[in-house]
């Protein structure tokens, strides 16, 4: 019966309009993010210009979307308490596999870069294809961590966390251990390695109950031998 069906607007409608007091404290409890409010994304013609030379995901190659082929990845930044801190992440998107960047104390372009080329640098160059991210200024410096690390950079159309799927889910999954509104600058390097070994270990249903972990090790072992 189609007028049964609840689309996702109502959905959030009725979490975040609707409810009222206690009922509206206890939701939100059960939220992973932990937002009490929504609140409007910036708008697109904001972040015009404020990034030199992005190519968008409109170009980027279209086996990308066959999670048949490693290599491509999906980033972004968790942002802390009144935006004084951040951590990276970065998932590959036929394995999940999870790296984080430790930014404590600075998330722009240049801490961005350096954070950037040391975790993809550990990667095999094939693994290494592409990185799709948002719209953020924190990645005004893409075409130096392409320089550095021969992978191409995408970027997603304004409003479009879906363009990012894998990251975004992932990212839900990280509230759990950095939630929000909390100063993530409390997080060492070690606790972030921490965190990556926990989420790279927890088998997943869609990788068929296998681990991130054991799907990126089976591509590094079916990789040409030098």
């Amino acid at each position: 019966d189609e007028s049964m069906r609840a689309t996702p607007e109502t959905i959030y409608q009725a979490i975040y309009v609707q409810a009222r007091g206690q009922l509206k404290i206890e939701v939100t409890q059960c939220l992973r993010t932990g937002r009490a409010v929504r609140r409007p994304k910036r708008r697109g013609q904001q972040r015009q210009g404020r990034i030199p030379n992005k190519v968008m995901i409109s170009e980027r190659p279209a086996e990308v979307a066959d999670r048949a082929v490693p290599g491509h990845w999906e980033g972004d930044l968790i942002i802390g308490k009144n935006s004084g801190s951040a951590i990276g992440t970065l998932v590959e998107r036929s394995t999940r596999y999870l790296m984080l960047l430790h930014l404590p104390d600075d998330h722009g372009a240049e801490a961005v870069q350096q954070q950037m080329i040391l975790a993809i640098s550990q990667m095999p160059v094939e693994l290494r294809k592409t990185l799709t991210w948002d719209q953020g200024i924190e990645m005004a410096r893409h075409e130096q961590i392409t320089m550095a690390t021969d992978m191409a950079i995408y970027f997603c159309d304004p409003r479009s966390p879906w363009q990012r799927g894998s990251n975004e889910n992932t990212n839900g999954l990280l509230r759990q251990y950095f939630p929000k509104g909390t100063d993530l600058s409390t997080h060492s390097a070690a606790d972030l390695r921490k965190v990556e070994h926990e989420m790279n270990t927890r088998p997943r249903k869609t990788l068929e109950y296998y681990t991130p972990a054991e799907k990126l090790e089976q591509l590094l072992f079916d990789l040409p031998k030098p």
